[in-house]
């Protein structure tokens, strides 16, 4: 071990362990103590050099500026009944951890020199510290971060400038993020997690944070320059930053005034900044001085410094600065390699072994520490499993270092796409922790009790909310705990928006078996809940809430992620049960209040959980609860319409604009000249003829497109009426409450638009699919084509987008012409029109619980295509190999026929992808049945090709054999499936 630098420890130096010559340039190696002791550890700071020997004793050499002659103080110091394991110098005090991972301090202004023990960590054992000038950061084992010291300039993190703090404080912003080190220079700290991300936070008057200004942070923040850069070392100096990447580049930022950054200026960077002369050398170690930096190549054997070198700390042979890297001349013997490089204030070390560093690292969570537990359970005292496992369960640091994906594009590229998990890891260990009860209940219990309800609303990015991904699998061997779900649901729920933002994201990008996981564990738990509240006639309505709620978020994940499982998993059957059951008490005004209260104010909030029969039953209830209220606030008031048939629309529209009505009535319809009541069936006479007579109108209120046969509502200035769209709204409303079907042929597109969803260019090729398809072709054009069509931005006479007419259609910008054209087309043409109808719609149907729908499943309720007419399915059928006749194809419609509502739709998903239908319904799907001639046709199940919907029939010898083959396989489609 050499030390070149400043001189002023020299003394200490040639009494007991260096010798340098007098500019402090390395001349040889390090010589041993008077006892021969071996050195283990050692710091340098501004005033002070320290070190332990391996017998766990330390030694130090103190500068006292304050004193009238500034020399050094020698002493020797040790703990009582503990090792020194490791140490940190600040600029006058000493920081050391015992091997028991307890915390002592060393005030070298205070004499006798006596480690202080800081009792506030006790027990916290401790495995890393770092030292600033005068403040101290801790990192415990189970990787929660502890502050004390100065707080002039923010740089304890706890948010505010103010009063120092001898005590230390645990820090919480920063209690999730799973930490591989932290260290601290000058006034500034800085942290970085076993991914990759960097947190600073402290003075910044040089930019020595890197997050691009001079404003000093007063709690952690992340360092955005350096994310993915796969950052493993980070160094402080006085006012400049070194870090270290996977891949052996060097980073600086901060102060250049004596050209410790390398960049060949004494400019400040107030950002990270490669150094571009290290580029390609492979750095392994850096260090950083006061005003040097340190760092080490490997490979060649050679130290580079740059830097402050007034006193030599440079090692080049010179007193003077340098602002480029140049390699230490370093005494002969020291070529074969070295194990340490170190530096603090003046002073530049290196060492051939390896010293104790405090780099350890915090606890996790694998296959290994379970196997311990299980196989000590019975021999090993239960109280320090216990205690283990509270160190372990108990905190999110230690769960989100868990589990990392080590493979390529791994947890070192953690980002909002990537959350840095091998998820199958977590399963295989909670697998077999499952198979022990004992360890499972205090697990959960712990997890439960302490570590949810510890959890942040605001985590601090992606690693820190690898709980929520981690968590789920424990639950799913947990499944009779389900207050322990209702737990963690609570906890997802109350998220801070942009935080719940990114963890949907990276519920979005879980492979589908673990998302389909994380939706049954929370769906079974709402399921139960239900099942006791109507079997049990227990009250579980805010256990309830919690879960679905939960369950509504993943359903919204599964939705924009282009439906990852299929709807129906979100479904809780037990709720329509429970809706029925309370069906049986007599409907009272007080019943259908108490019903309102839950099952329409609270649990409509969350439609993912009905499927539409049990929506329709939902939005029922509240009609029956509007009609009651309304009967006992305004009995004298009622929504009566008496027409005309041969002047329908005129009467019609006269009625709606003249005489008030109150639309929480239902409907009663009583044509002119006709006897009859209207009990529903007079209404839905009305809406059916109306929707017939709309299109007669004149002018045209609706656009008739020949293509498709459906309409869409006419462009501006070609109706003269002002409120005819309000009034075409508040009819559509008014059949949707009434329960009566109204027709008007519009598509898919307008109930997308009542319920925010924004229309696509596949809307478009329903309603227009010649004008559609010519989009699509523009998109598949090459671009010599594209320059002859010569397009500007304009449909239909208008620029569809500012100064869209002198806007030329390219291949760069052909998708923005067309989301445009769409986005006219549906939107920016029929705005007002849209407005008026969407107004009028919900004043006709003042139940807002039309929103729960879906939009397939809200046109459905209001145009009538409800029913499933299985027949048309067999009728349209198609056969290949085989003729309507054929035994086996009589066989299989018979079995088809025997099947249950449920099981047809099975089908349905078997065939086609889904068990929804398209507009036209089953009268619109045409499927193949083909026989393929195999031999022995007996073992072979049914297979589906959905993209052809073409069903591989084998030639069954009985109706027995394939009514089992054909239900196996439809009961597990997702396995016979083709693509």
């Amino acid at each position: 071990m050499i030390c070149w630098g400043e001189t002023t420890f020299m003394e200490f130096y040639l009494d007991s362990l260096y010798h340098v010559d007098e500019l402090g340039i390395a001349e040889s190696h390090l010589l041993a103590t008077a006892q021969k002791a071996k050195i283990t550890a050692l710091s340098v700071g501004r005033r002070m050099f320290a070190v332990v020997t391996e017998d766990g004793k330390g030694k130090l050499c103190f500068r006292d500026e304050m004193s009238e002659t500034g020399r050094q103080q020698h002493e020797n110091f040790a703990l009582s009944g503990e090792k020194i394991d490791a140490l940190t110098c600040g600029a006058d005090c000493i920081v050391m951890v015992s091997e028991k991972g307890n915390v002592f301090q060393l005030n070298c202004r205070i004499k006798p020199y006596i480690p202080r023990c800081l009792s506030a960590l006790n027990g916290r054992h401790v495995i890393q510290v770092a030292c600033g000038d005068h403040h101290t950061i801790a990192l415990s084992r189970d990787g929660q971060l502890f502050t004390w010291g100065k707080n002039s300039n923010g740089q304890l993190g706890q948010g505010e400038v103010g009063p120092s703090s001898q005590t230390p404080k645990r820090l919480f912003s920063l209690s999730g993020i799973p930490l591989a080190m932290i260290t601290a220079g000058g006034d500034q700290s800085f942290a970085l997690s076993v991914s990759g991300a960097v947190f600073a936070w402290g003075k910044n008057s040089a930019g020595q944070l890197g997050v691009g200004d001079k404003e000093d942070r007063h709690v952690p923040t992340t360092v955005k320059s350096l994310n993915l850069k796969r950052t493993v070392f980070i160094s402080c100096g006085d006012e400049h930053t070194a870090i270290l990447t996977k891949g052996g580049l060097v980073f600086t930022f901060g102060s250049g005034e004596y050209g410790q950054l390398g960049h060949s200026s004494n400019r400040e960077e107030l950002q990270p900044r490669l150094v571009a002369e290290l580029w390609g050398s492979s750095v392994t170690q850096i260090a950083c001085g006061r005003h040097h930096t340190l760092a080490y190549v490997e490979s060649l054997k050679t130290i580079y410094s740059f830097g402050c070198g007034e006193q030599g700390q440079l090692g080049s042979g010179q007193a003077t600065n340098q602002n480029v890297p140049l390699p230490v001349q370093l005494s002969s013997g020291f070529d074969d390699g070295i194990g340490t490089i170190l530096a603090g204030g003046n002073q530049s070390i290196f060492s051939r072994e390896r010293l104790a560093s405090l780099s350890k690292k915090i606890v996790s969570v694998d296959n290994n520490l379970i196997e311990k537990w299980i196989s000590t359970c019975g021999s090993k005292p239960w109280k320090a499993i216990r205690k283990e496992i509270m160190q372990t369960f108990s905190s999110a640091s230690t769960l989100n270092c868990s589990f990392l994906n080590q493979s390529g594009g791994g947890h070192d590229q953690t980002s909002m796409e990537n959350s840095g998990l091998d998820l199958s890891l977590a399963r295989i260990v909670f697998e077999k922790l499952g198979n022990n009860e004992k360890l499972l209940k205090e697990v959960a219990s712990v997890v439960q009790h302490t570590l949810i309800p510890s959890l942040p609303v605001d985590p601090s990015g992606v690693e820190d909310l690898r709980v929520y991904l981690i968590l789920p699998e424990l639950l799913r061997v947990l499944p009779t705990d389900r207050d322990l779900c209702v737990k963690f649901a609570e906890a997802v729920c109350r998220l801070q928006p942009q935080c719940l933002k990114i963890l949907e994201g990276l519920w979005s990008k879980l492979p589908r078996a673990f998302f389909k996981s994380l939706v049954k564990v929370v769906h079974s738990a709402s399921t139960w809940f239900f099942y006791q509240m109507r079997t049990e006639l227990r009250d579980y309505r805010t256990s309830v809430e919690k879960t679905v709620e939960f369950l509504q978020k993943l359903y919204e994940v599964n939705h924009k992620s282009g439906r990852k499982i299929e709807y129906r998993n979100f479904y809780i059957n037990e709720m329509k049960l429970y809706i029925k059951s309370c069906g049986t008490v007599p409907p009272d005004a007080n019943f259908i209040y108490a019903m309102k209260q839950f099952m329409v104010q609270r649990l409509a909030l969350y439609p993912s959980i009905f499927d539409m029969e049990t929506k329709w039953l939902v939005f029922w209830i509240n009609n029956l609860s509007g009609f009651f209220e309304n009967a006992l606030l305004n009995p004298l008031m009622q929504n009566h319409l008496c027409v005309n048939r041969r002047s329908l629309l005129t009467d019609t529209f006269q009625e709606l604009r003249n005489n008030p009505r109150q639309y929480l009535c239902p409907l009663e319809v009583k044509f002119k000249y006709e006897n009859g009541i209207d009990h529903g069936g007079v209404s839905q006479e009305f809406f059916s003829v109306i929707a017939r007579e709309i299109h007669s109108l004149q002018p045209k209120m609706l656009e008739l497109f020949e293509d498709s046969g459906l309409v869409w509502f006419m462009p501006e200035g070609h109706c003269d009426d002002d409120d005819a769209y309000s009034l075409l709204g508040i009819l559509c409303g008014m059949a949707l409450y009434r329960v009566c079907f109204v027709n008007f042929h519009f598509p898919l597109a307008l109930f997308k638009k009542m319920l925010g969803v924004m229309p696509t260019l596949e809307d478009l090729k329903e309603l227009s699919p010649i004008e559609a398809r010519n989009l699509q072709e523009l998109l598949n054009e090459d671009e010599e084509v594209l320059e002859l069509l010569d397009l500007d931005f304009t449909a239909r006479g208008h620029e569809i987008v500012p100064n869209g007419r002198e806007m030329t259609v390219t291949k760069c910008n052909r998708w923005q012409f067309v989301e445009a054209y769409v986005d006219f087309i549906f939107n920016k043409s029929v705005k007002k029109q849209f407005d008026d109808f969407l107004g009028g719609f919900s004043q006709g149907c003042p139940n807002q619980l039309w929103k729960m729908f879906l939009p397939e499943e809200l046109m459905a309720r209001l145009s009538g295509n409800i029913h499933y007419f299985w027949e048309e399915l067999e009728k349209n059928a198609l056969y290949e190999a085989y003729e309507p006749t054929d035994k086996n194809i009589q066989n299989f419609w018979t079995v088809f026929f025997e099947l249950s509502e449920e099981k047809k739709k099975d089908f349905l998903s078997f065939m086609t992808g889904s068990d929804r239908l398209p507009i036209g319904g089953l009268a619109s799907i045409k499927i193949t049945i083909v026989n393929q001639n195999k031999p022995n046709p007996d073992d072979f199940y049914p297979v589906a090709n959905t993209c052809y919907r073409c069903l591989y029939l084998p030639n069954y010898s009985s109706i027995h054999v394939l009514r089992e083959k054909f239900v196996h396989a439809i009961s597990f489609y997702e396995e016979f499936g083709e693509y």
